[in-house]
């Protein structure tokens, strides 16, 4: 670690501590140059895969745009902020499970819907129907009767 006033390339760690709510570690640091002390602390970083959409660009996975799609799809619907976020976790938990550098856009699109067939009927049918990109009523009513199924 290069000390951030000589930047000197030798430093000693001479404290290191754990943080209250465990998810970072802190160091004190001693430039073995300059004699100055300094605190770094590390965390883990945690990537998200890249999504390959249909065209096969490739994007960001962005939690704004996956709480975005989902509230359009929960609009005046009776489900509570703390249920959509609890969705987007298990969403970005499966994300990251999977160990995948990219996704395609399709496996992203299977998991909300999951994810919206549990938290509400009417949702998942929203979204199912723009997703699906359903082009007549015949699919509507395959997706209600795969809903009432279950």
């Amino acid at each position: 670690m290069k000390c951030p006033y000589c930047h000197h390339v030798d430093t000693q760690v001479i404290d290191t501590r754990i943080s209250e709510e465990g998810d970072s570690i802190r160091r004190r640091r001693r430039c073995a140059s300059c004699d100055k002390r300094f605190t770094t602390y590390e965390r883990i970083e945690l990537a998200m895969p890249v999504i390959v959409k249909k065209n096969g660009s490739r994007s960001e996975y962005e939690s704004s745009k996956l709480r975005a799609s989902l509230m359009l799809a929960l609009r005046k619907r009776p489900v509570s902020a703390e249920a959509v976020e609890t969705a987007i976790q298990r969403i970005e938990e499966k994300l990251l499970a999977s160990g995948e550098r990219e996704i395609v856009s399709g496996h992203l699109g299977e998991l909300v819907m999951r994810e919206l067939k549990r938290l509400d009927k009417i949702a998942y049918i929203r979204f199912a129907s723009v997703y699906k990109s359903f082009e007549d009523v015949s699919e509507f009513v395959e997706a209600i009767q795969e809903v009432k199924k279950k």
